[in-house]
């Protein structure tokens, strides 16, 4: 029998690994890289197989040359390396996620895309990083589009992550599968819409992200420039409400939010938020626990960090 034991919601920052000594607010950031570390704890207890990984991709492996709204590996999958995080081939349960690929197109329900030479970037290598740091287990990486509209609704976000389960639980052999949700939460990146780029600084990026396929590292330099100059643009209030949600089991309201009004309330960081609400629905809603929430304005956005068990076993 297989089934989805543990689902994690975590936010990622590379400034975490590049930063650290400049970060001013060195008590939030080490609670939150604390609540990273108990979380990984939480996972190594629920003993898991296989860890589907719900993520972005910050143009390191997805280019505007073709990007879908879901994607997940089936086959090799390589991690860019990017900012101190994990580099190379990280190990894909091919078996499991060729099964839930197979079975979301064939149910009809999602024409999910997949690669069989997958390159991800810190939207799930940073999850890798610290959640999964000497665990002796596999992965099915699932990319959502958060960056290049037109986006997935949160709705049908909402929909993956209840047919992923159905999927997993559909699966013939044996596995205990936990689910990450990687992103998030409220920030604002000093990105365009892909569409109207204005000025020079954003032409820079959208031509990064449309030329970037064989040469993105070509970019980074300037890309990291940009975006350490830019101004933090948190909601807390927002970012409090979203884990509430996660806390009552009632994450899928979010999908009340349209892509312009969470981005008017939550920034355009805030997109990410779909790989929670997919992780969430995996874990069929149940009632989570929020383990940390840090305003760190020097990585530009509110971390946080929850776990949901679907056996109720909610306490750290």
């Amino acid at each position: 029998m297989t089934e989805v034991v543990l689902g994690v919601g975590a936010s990622h920052s590379t400034l975490m690994n590049t930063h650290w000594e400049e970060t001013v607010h060195k008590d939030e950031a080490g609670r939150f890289r604390d609540a990273l570390y108990a979380a990984r704890d939480r996972i190594a207890a629920a003993r898991p197989d296989t860890v589907v990984i719900v993520g972005s991709n910050h143009f390191r492996g997805f280019w505007l040359d073709l990007i879908p709204s879901f994607t997940i590996g089936v086959g090799e999958c390589v991690a860019s390396g990017e900012s101190g995080t994990p580099k190379g081939p990280q190990p894909v349960d091919e078996e499991l996620a060729r099964h839930v690929a197979g079975t979301l197109v064939d149910g009809g329900r999602f024409d999910v895309a997949f690669s069989a030479r997958l390159q991800i970037d810190h939207g799930q290598s940073h999850a890798i990083q610290y959640l999964l740091a000497g665990l002796d287990v596999r992965i099915v990486p699932i990319v959502v589009n958060v960056f290049a509209p037109p986006l997935p609704t949160l709705a049908r976000c909402d929909a993956l992550g209840h047919a992923i389960r159905e999927a997993v639980e559909a699966f013939p052999g044996d596995r205990r599968v936990a689910v990450i949700g990687s992103g998030g939460l409220s920030h604002r990146l000093p990105w365009p819409d892909w569409r109207s780029p204005d000025g020079e600084d954003e032409e820079f990026m959208v031509r990064a992200w449309l030329d970037g396929r064989n040469n993105w590292q070509d970019y980074d330099v300037r890309r990291r420039q940009i975006i350490r100059a830019a101004r933090a643009a948190i909601n807390p209030e927002f970012d409090d409400e979203l884990l509430t949600m996660v806390e009552k089991g009632e994450l899928h309201r979010i999908t009340t939010y349209t892509t312009e009004s969470l981005e008017e309330v939550a920034g355009n960081g805030a997109q990410e938020v779909r790989t929670w609400l997919v992780m969430a629905a995996a874990l069929g809603h149940a009632p989570g626990r929020r383990l940390a929430y840090e305003v760190i304005p020097e990585w530009l956005t509110g971390m946080g960090v929850a776990v949901i068990d679907p056996h109720g076993k909610v306490s750290s």
